[in-house]
């Protein structure tokens, strides 16, 4: 991992929130894995001083690109929405633990609310890719956030929409839904990220079915190199409980180690 400098080549607006970016990565040579994440340079001026992790939302080692979808929400993401295509940006990594997409799982499902989804959206393109069967639930405030829906549709994937404006997003309901896709099909492994409530439901679901089971955490972060500790959680060893590092020992965790309070 290095930082870097790649050339933008599309950087637009597809929701009201969201933007999605993609940039040229002929000049990365290190594997990039699902669930890892860059941690991205917002200006070149001192402020804002801190870098902005995204994590990889397609990976297209064929294009030699990568994309990223990102949340506007601070003055650093508000500035990432000024890069044109043709600007050079810098970025360090790739970073973190990725997912473990075992050759044995035949079919999976995932759980993503919100922006959850750039992070479990790379998942689902390599399962599609060695042709794994994928369920993927996509919850999100309002149709307008549900976000890479055609995207994973267009790979094959079975894609279920939830929303808090349909009323179709609380935890009970979103457990009948995937009670539903399991009675019909069998699941190997669940991942998830976005949200600590569904993410509890799939924590409990895993113990429930013995099922192995992944989650992606996101966490504010400082140096995103293990330095600072500004991104600690706690994870389960045995009958301890120990503190780690999101961007160093994660972002991607076994879900039945994960801490959720």
């Amino acid at each position: 991992m290095k930082a870097q400098q790649v050339t933008i080549l599309t950087n637009v607006q597809v929701s009201e929130r969201y933007w999605h970016m993609t940039v040229d990565t002929s000049e990365i040579a290190e594997k990039v894995h699902p669930g890892q994440f860059f941690n991205i340079l917002c200006e070149q001026s001192v402020y804002p001083f801190l870098r902005r992790p995204l994590s990889v939302y397609r990976i297209d080692d064929e294009a030699n690109t990568l994309e990223f979808l990102y949340l506007v929400k601070g003055l650093g993401t508000t500035k990432m929405t000024e890069f044109k295509a043709g600007e050079k940006i810098d970025i360090f990594g790739p970073l973190g633990v990725g997912f473990d997409l075992k050759e044995e799982y035949e079919s999976i499902l995932l759980l993503a609310r919100g922006v959850g989804v750039a992070t479990l959206a790379a998942l689902a393109f390599e399962a599609a890719q060695k042709g794994k069967k994928v369920h993927a639930i996509l919850s999100a405030r309002s149709e307008n956030d549900l976000l890479a829906a055609d995207f994973l549709e267009g790979l094959g994937v079975s894609v279920y929409k939830v929303t808090d404006e349909s009323g179709t997003s609380d935890v009970e309901k979103v457990e009948a839904l995937i009670g539903n896709i399991m009675g019909a099909q069998a699941i190997d492994a669940l991942y998830t990220c976005g949200s600590k409530r569904l993410s509890r439901l799939m924590q409990r679901l895993a113990i429930k079915h013995q099922l192995p089971g992944e989650i992606a955490l996101e966490e504010h972060m400082g140096c995103a190199m293990g330095v600072c500790f500004a991104c600690v959680c706690d994870i389960r060893e045995g009958d301890d409980v120990k503190s780690v590092r999101v961007c160093h020992e994660g972002p991607v965790f076994p879900l039945e180690k994960v801490v959720l309070a």
